[in-house]
């Protein structure tokens, strides 16, 4: 979802290109429908992870769009950082790439955290870490730049598993609280209690839901197979 800059009245063109240069020159960007300039420093961080994400998947411009239901135009200015994804489209693209929402915003997003660079160290506080939707839930990313494994505290409450989400990378879920059913096609549904744990190969069908009223809370471990 694009949000046009600029003057209706021709005799604004000049203000708003005036305007548009000293947003450039001041960081904050601007957000246009076509050209070369970036909406923003996230948004064109985001476009050039999906770019990296979808290259490291073997993937051409073409069979992404075709995956992801979307326009093969809209996804090469979205590359580009010269538009800005709806959530309904960023989580179209996230599936045809095996991946998350959250994954894509906290990887556009880490380099921007004061102090991060590359450093060895990677300290996630209580009320800190990139938060959004995952699954049929919220999840919480408990870790800051690129690293082997990408490890998430997860709440839900859906009572329907909804679909099936795949991805090359190995996965582990332990169930903090709740009563958790995780559903694994023809390798099997499993029924988890407090305390239990699961890990599955990369390639793996999987979903789940809760078996009870109410939240329930996992902590999710996934790993990461390429950086940026």
């Amino acid at each position: 979802m694009v949000t046009v800059c600029g003057d209706p009245c021709r005799s604004g063109r000049r203000r708003a290109a005036n305007a548009r240069a000293r947003s450039a020159r001041s960081g904050r960007g601007c957000a246009i429908t076509s050209g070369s300039v970036a909406l923003d420093e996230q948004t064109e961080r985001l476009g050039a992870r999906i770019r990296s994400f979808r290259q490291a998947r073997g993937l051409t411009l073409v069979e992404l769009a075709r995956l992801a239901q979307l326009s093969h135009p809209f996804l090469s200015q979205l590359e580009r950082g010269q538009a800005r994804p709806s959530m309904v489209s960023l989580e179209r693209i996230a599936r045809a790439l095996g991946s998350s929402q959250i994954e894509l915003i906290a990887a556009a997003t880490d380099d921007l955290v004061p102090g991060e660079g590359d450093s060895r160290v990677s300290l996630v506080r209580s009320m800190e870490g990139p938060q959004g939707p995952f699954g049929g839930g919220e999840a919480r990313i408990l870790v800051h730049g690129e690293v082997s494994f990408i490890p998430m505290e997860f709440r839900g409450s859906n009572r329907s598993p909804g679909e099936f989400y795949r991805h090359d990378e190995d996965e582990f879920l332990h169930v903090v609280s709740g009563r958790v059913l995780v559903d694994l096609a023809d390798d099997g549904e499993f029924e988890l209690m407090p305390g239990d744990s699961i890990h599955y190969a990369g390639g793996t069908l999987h979903r789940w839901c809760s078996l009870a009223e109410g939240d329930y809370h996992l902590f999710i471990v996934k790993e990461r197979r390429f950086g940026s």
